[in-house]
C-alpha cells in the first residue's frame, strides 16, 4: 500500500469543519471530548471568529483531524506514514496509535497555552515565497528573524519579531519574492518558544505516551519516530525548532507513499504534497461530500499506484 494521511496544522479551519460529520457515530467521541475540554460545541467555537485564537484553534484542529480519521479508519488501507505539520504532529500521533484521543486533545490545549506564554510581545509569522533558502536564512541573520517552516526550495514560514519580519520582508520584496504577514502573534517553530518546548517535554514525559504503531515521520528532521523516547523529544522540539516540511515529503516519496490524503481541516497539505511529490495523488477530505467518496477515492488511487 502507498497511502501516507496527512494531519495539517492551524490554517485551514473554518465554520462548517464538523458540519458533514457532526452526527456521525463514529466521530462522536472526539467531538463529544473536545467540546468538553473547549467548554463548547466545536461546532459553535468552529463558527466564530475565536477559532483563529491559539487557545481554541489547537485543540479545534487536533479534533476535526480526528474526528475524521476516526470516521475513515475501519474503510481505509493502513496508511504506510501518517505526517503531522506543527500541532498537526500530535494529531497524526493519535491516528499512529501514540497516545489516546483525550490526552492529545488536551496536550494540544497545554501546548498551545505553553506557547501563549513563552511568547515574546509584537511577534509572529510571516511567509515568503520566490527566494532560495539561503538567501532568507541570510536575510534572517541579518534582521533577528528564523526560518520557521521550509515547505519548499523557495517556500518559507518566517518567524520572530515583526520589527525583525518586516524588515526581511522588505528585503525579500525588493528581490522579487512574495510576501504575506500571517494572522499568528507566537513565533511557533524559531528559538524565542525554548521555553515552551522545554515545558511541554515535561508534560509530554507525564502523559500516557507510547511508541507509535504507525510509521511517524518527526517535522523536524523527517527522521522515522519509533521509541516512546523519540515521541517526547520531536513533538516538543519542533515548538522551538524549524519545521522542515519539504524533506518530510520528500522522504515520504522515498518510502514508498504516493497517495496522500490530508485530514482536514483544510486542503493546504494536499496541494504541497502534489507540487512536492511527482506523480503523486493527493486531496483532502474537505474536497469531497460524503465518506464513501473519499474511501472510493483512496482506493481508486492506491490501485493506480500500486
Amino acid at each position: 500500500m502507498s497511502l501516507a494521511v496527512l494531519c495539517p496544522g492551524q490554517g485551514g479551519q473554518h465554520a462548517a469543519m464538523f458540519a458533514r460529520i457532526a452526527d456521525a457515530p463514529a466521530a462522536a467521541e472526539v467531538i463529544a471530548a473536545a467540546s468538553k475540554l473547549l467548554g463548547a460545541s466545536v461546532q459553535t467555537l468552529a463558527a466564530d471568529n475565536s477559532r483563529y485564537t491559539n487557545a481554541i484553534a489547537q485543540p479545534l484542529v487536533c479534533a476535526g483531524t480526528l474526528a475524521h480519521w476516526q470516521l475513515l479508519r475501519a474503510q481505509l488501507p493502513t496508511p504506510v506514514l501518517v505526517l503531522g505539520y506543527s500541532v498537526g504532529e500530535l494529531a497524526a500521533h493519535a491516528v499512529a496509535g501514540s497516545m489516546e484521543i483525550a490526552t492529545c486533545l488536551q496536550l494540544a490545549a497545554t501546548r498551545a497555552r505553553l506557547m501563549d506564554a513563552a511568547s515574546p510581545d509584537h511577534a509572529g509569522l510571516m511567509a515568503v515565497i520566490g527566494l532560495p533558502l539561503r538567501t532568507l536564512e541570510a536575510l534572517c541573520q541579518t534582521h533577528g528573524a528564523a526560518i520557521a517552516i521550509v515547505n519548499g526550495d523557495d517556500h518559507a514560514v518566517l518567524g520572530g519579531p515583526r520589527a525583525a519580519l518586516q524588515a526581511v520582508g522588505d528585503a525579500a520584496q525588493t528581490q522579487g519574492a512574495r510576501v504575506t504577514p500571517l494572522p499568528v502573534s507566537v513565533p511557533a517553530h524559531t528559538p524565542w518558544l525554548r521555553a515552551a518546548a522545554d515545558a511541554l517535554a515535561v508534560e509530554l514525559n507525564n502523559a500516557a505516551v507510547q511508541a507509535p504503531r504507525l510509521r511517524v515521520l518527526a517535522g523536524i528532521d523527517a527522521r522515522a519516530v519509533t521509541t516512546q523516547a523519540l515521541v517526547v523529544d520531536t513533538l516538543a522540539a519542533q515548538i522551538a525548532q524549524t519545521v522542515r516540511w519539504y524533506e518530510v515529503l520528500v522522504q515520504a516519496a522515498e518510502r514508498g507513499a504516493r497517495v496522500f490524503l490530508e485530514l482536514g481541516p483544510g486542503s493546504a497539505l494536499a496541494r504541497m504534497a502534489r507540487e512536492v511529490v511527482p506523480g503523486c495523488e493527493a486531496r483532502s477530505v474537505d474536497e469531497f461530500h460524503s465518506t464513501q467518496g473519499v474511501v472510493e477515492w483512496v482506493d481508486a488511487a492506491c490501485e493506480r499506484a500500486a
